[in-house]
């Protein structure tokens, strides 16, 4: 083979090896990017939900809370 033939050959070869990886590589750092952002909206999601059940336990939790739920509980056996 001549050096003319083994430069195509390697040019050839450089090109299927960038069309098999090139297009991977791109869409991992897409999917990455993506995966990232899905990521830390859900973390604030969480962080969001973890302070609306303290302040829940918090309600549930206070006495005042039980003794109204007990008045509650009077008037609907008062009423029936």
């Amino acid at each position: 083979m001549n050096l003319t033939a083994i430069i195509i050959v390697a040019i050839v070869c450089w090109a299927i090896v960038e069309l098999v990886n090139g297009p991977k590589g791109k869409k991992k750092d897409k999917s990455n990017s993506k995966q990232a952002a899905a990521t830390d909206e859900l973390q604030r999601d969480i962080a969001t939900m973890r302070e609306r059940i303290e302040t829940l336990e918090k309600i549930v939790t206070d006495e005042k809370y039980d003794l109204n739920r007990q008045f509650d509980d009077l008037k609907k056996d008062k009423v029936a």
